[in-house]
């Protein structure tokens, strides 16, 4: 099996008002430093393993997010790409079977990018950009504390593609404060004018981790918490946005992702499917057989520790079966191809038997209501229900 690697860069700009990340705004002065501590991390992973290169899987996707990964020099994101290079052995130079070459992502916001930065983005091996526009209209992007405008998305992408770009991922939130119908159709209607290669939609979280989901919970006015589209419109923002990009061409292929055919995000693939991944860098986790671990969140403590040699994995716990039959139904879900049943029931009736059964008549129950469907052993979310998957989750996961 291919192994994922994702590489965290935890800074911004600036703090968006709806952001539940562990990112923060710190000196450029901090993020080489950063960088080459990443790079240290590199080596001492490979290091663990037997050296350069002895893992068994192959890697075939890397992922730079955050935070904003564009803000830092271009020279050090293609240190630790090399970095990774040196010491992972990579799809390009692996065994057949794999992708000719990894699909390397970097996230990017549209006023950081230049024309400079993105031609040596490409020379250093990225082939594709995930852009974060969120919306087209200025007033809810100012509301929410973006600092780019609806001009910067399209000089972005131009720049992007003049640059020999051919692998484009795009952002929209539902459900941002002072958005209403009109003017969600109309970012609707100039993303699919600019058609990337995929497309990321998701639905406004309000939750206790954000500037703006506190101020909501509480009744407050400030971030223009008050003016949140509710529940139902944000809804139906997405249901419109479903059958618009399906006529516009796009495979709808995760409750939150939409791509032309041959360009489905095989970095997330791997997340919803629960193959390895390696994760570098602040607050970055990591998924290998049956272990999960993270490294610490603060920015500075990791520079901190990779420096005097000290371990910045925090978290380290094994997945029981029950953990890992939850993350089945869960992640695969997710996907609007479903799961195969019939696999899960192999995989884990022996260690399982009492959950499987009760899972089976949840099932059914969900089923009876219309909220999944069970075609002979793949079962997959209503596709019509796709707007309220968390709670048809929960149901069934109890």
């Amino acid at each position: 099996m291919s192994l994922g690697i994702y590489i965290q860069v935890p800074f911004c700009q600036t703090k968006c008002t709806y952001c539940n990340f562990h990112t923060g705004v710190v000196s450029r002065d901090r993020y080489g430093s950063y960088a080459d501590a990443v790079c240290r991390e590199i080596a001492l992973a490979a290091q663990e393993n037997g050296g350069a290169g002895a893992t068994e899987n192959a890697v075939d996707t890397v992922y730079f997010g955050g935070g904003t990964p564009s803000l830092l020099d271009p020279r050090d994101l293609a240190k630790m790409l090399d970095s990774l290079r040196a010491r992972f052995l990579m799809a390009g130079n692996a065994a057949p079977g794999l992708a000719a070459q990894p699909e390397i992502t970097l996230e990017a916001d549209p006023e950081t990018i230049t024309a400079e930065k993105a031609t040596t983005w490409l020379v250093a091996g990225f082939n594709r950009i995930s852009l974060g526009a969120q919306s087209f209209e200025d007033c809810e992007l100012k509301s929410s504390g973006r600092m780019h405008r609806r001009a910067d998305i399209y000089r972005a992408v131009e720049t992007l593609r003049h640059a020999g770009f051919r692998n484009i991922s795009v952002d929209l939130i539902a459900g941002l404060p002072h958005q209403s119908r009109e003017s969600w159709e109309g970012s609707v209607s100039e993303l699919l004018d600019l058609r990337p290669e995929h497309i990321s939609i998701y639905m406004l979280e309000i939750d206790e981790g954000s500037r703006l989901g506190k101020e909501s919970l509480a009744g407050g006015s400030r971030y223009s918490a008050g003016a949140i589209p509710g529940d139902d419109a944000i809804a139906e923002s997405y249901e419109s946005a479903c059958a618009r990009l399906a006529a516009g061409g796009y495979e709808h292929y995760e409750i939150s992702n939409w791509a032309l055919p041959g360009f489905r995000s095989q970095h997330n693939l791997k997340y919803w499917r629960r193959e390895p991944y390696i994760g570098f860098g602040a607050g970055a986790h990591s998924f290998v057989g049956r272990t999960r671990w993270a490294n610490l969140h603060d920015s500075a403590r990791y520079v901190a520790c990779i420096e005097q040699g000290i371990s910045p994995r925090e978290q380290i716990e094994p997945v029981t079966a029950g953990q890992a039959l939850e993350e089945e139904f869960f992640l695969g879900l997710r996907q609007l191809d479903g799961i195969d049943l019939g696999r899960i029931e192999r995989d884990y009736d022996a260690e399982l038997p009492g959950r499987i059964g009760d899972l089976r008549d949840r099932i059914t129950n969900l089923q009876s209501q219309g909220l999944i469907e069970l075609d002979g052993t793949r079962l997959r979310l209503a596709p019509d229900r796709l707007s309220v998957s968390n709670e048809v989750l929960v149901e069934l996961l109890g």
